[in-house]
């Protein structure tokens, strides 16, 4: 099974062995003493010094304080069901050891096709006091009905307020008062090399408490465009999702969310939201019902060396403007396919990932400060920042893998392009994520055909991609190859 972020909402399913160990550790370790072994062992030496004590954290006195604001979360809702080593999340590949694992250890699935009720378990936790409970949207997304635990076993129903898909964040609120929470903290603050901690229920196991280190910040993954996800080494595992990611103050500084693994289990890559992402989408579900994210209308690709040294700048970064949209936020702002965006409303951008995050996180109509490197000199435009609007093929501050049923980020090939790759159109794809990625499409290929009809722009492809069913072959060239590629769309 290729290497994958997952997701790790779900079923709560039974382990087939546990392998018990462990160790004990004080919460200092000093030198150690002991009487010589013989006569001849050697004195210490006369200006020898004491070994220096490391204190390691207090991850007990964060748990019993913030602990009890942790809570379970039970799943419930009708599904599909197939033949025998299908899951709830889909049909599994027979060669996926997955797939036998869910067979033995999952839900009961019944060998013919029907319905069935499936019960999944993840985490959350109390932000405020009268009841709004944070977790991830993908442990709730589809279910009939969502039960909270808290640790003193009190049990509530709770309602799903809103979720947002884009950012994976759900706010539930339970009809209880006077409830322990959890303070918020601020990511900016959180260093690589910090200890955190997760409280979570891996495989239902309730209120289990990892610890590690934050390894990397603002990481992007495929389809996650808006999410600069802080990456750490907790170990995390299905029904983690949800579950705060805590500093050594005790605050909030995550939601962990998904994991890189080519198993299905941690394998050391664990992914968490940003809280003040999660944070910035809770209050408007609770305020609006919905998530509004600004849009400026252009599409970005990184700079590598090679790029930076024919734009004449000192280092590779920024975010290369590859497309403006007609009529767009950017356009009306006089942006230029091959600017160079260095600082966004006064904040550098060290590459095209940071970029859309930042965009969506401005209210729409607000008036923003662009930092740009055109034609070998700085200059700073004010754009009007747009909305975002439903998913389209070509984005810019959309996540550039996430364009429509397809899941490409593309431009209309130059007059060049076209005469390399002999075409009279075509589009080049700048990213690649969701069907298009699972079917093999990749950055660097150009669409040629959908279904055998000539793709001449980005409104063609998109009218073609809407006018389709279910499958659609694309004809795509890939260095001096044509060849079809067969998708099922989302």
């Amino acid at each position: 099974m290729n290497s994958k972020a997952l997701k790790l909402g779900g079923v709560a399913v039974a382990t087939a062995a546990i392998l018990y160990g462990g160790y004990e550790a004080g919460r200092s370790i000093g030198p150690a003493h002991a009487e010589p072994q013989s006569a001849i062992a050697a004195a210490p030496a006369a200006d020898a010094r004491p070994a220096a004590t490391i204190t390691l954290p207090d991850f007990r006195s964060i748990v019993e304080r913030y602990g009890p604001a942790v809570v379970n979360i039970g799943v419930e809702g009708t599904v599909k069901t197939a033949a025998r080593g299908r899951s709830p999340f889909g049909q599994l590949d027979p060669d996926d050891p997955l797939s036998e694992f869910f067979r033995r250890f999952g839900p009961n699935v019944p060998d013919g096709p029907g319905e069935r009720i499936a019960h999944g378990q993840g985490s959350g936790f109390i932000v405020s006091r009268d009841g709004i409970v944070l977790t991830n949207a993908h442990v709730v997304a589809g279910a009939e009905h969502v039960t909270v635990k808290l640790t003193d076993k009190r049990e509530f129903s709770a309602k799903v307020i809103g979720i947002d898909k884009a950012t994976d964040v759900a706010v539930l609120r339970i009809d209880a008062h006077d409830l322990p929470t959890v303070p918020l903290g601020d990511p900016s603050d959180t260093r690589v090399g910090d200890w955190v901690v997760a409280i979570g229920s891996p495989f239902g196991f309730e209120n289990s408490v990892t610890a590690g280190i934050v390894s990397a910040k603002s990481r992007s993954l495929p389809d996650e465009g808006y999410v600069p996800f802080i990456q750490t080494d907790v170990a995390i595992n299905p029904g983690n999702s949800g579950g705060p990611l805590l500093n050594l103050k005790g605050e909030v500084v995550g939601i962990n969310s998904q994991i890189y693994s080519q198993s299905g289990g941690y394998q050391g890559l664990s992914f968490a939201i940003p809280i003040n992402v999660a944070a910035h989408v809770k209050d408007q579900l609770l305020a609006h019902g919905k998530v509004t994210r600004g849009r400026l209308g252009i599409a970005v690709q990184d700079l590598n060396q090679g790029l930076a040294d024919s734009f004449g700048l000192d280092g590779a970064r920024g975010a290369l403007v590859s497309q403006v949209e007609g009529g767009s936020p950017a356009a009306e702002a006089g942006l230029e396919p091959g600017d160079v965006i260095l600082k966004f409303d006064g904040e550098s951008i060290a590459s095209s990932a940071e970029l859309p995050p930042k965009v969506a996180a401005i209210a729409p109509g607000k008036p923003v400060k662009l930092e740009l490197w055109r034609k070998g000199e700085a200059r700073e435009v004010t754009v009007t920042v747009g909305e975002q609007t439903a998913e389209r093929v070509a984005g810019d501050d959309g996540p550039p893998a996430d364009g429509g049923r397809l899941g490409v980020a593309v431009r209309p090939l130059t007059p060049d392009e076209q005469r390399a790759s002999d075409a009279s159109g075509g589009l080049l794809v700048l990213d690649a994520g969701g069907p298009a990625a699972r079917a093999g499409i990749a950055q660097g290929d150009v669409i040629l055909a959908v279904n055998g009809k000539p793709v001449t722009g980005v409104d063609d492809l998109r009218k073609q991609l809407d006018g389709a069913g279910k499958h659609v072959a694309l004809l795509i060239q890939r260095n001096e190859a044509r060849i079809f590629v067969p998708i099922e769309l989302g």
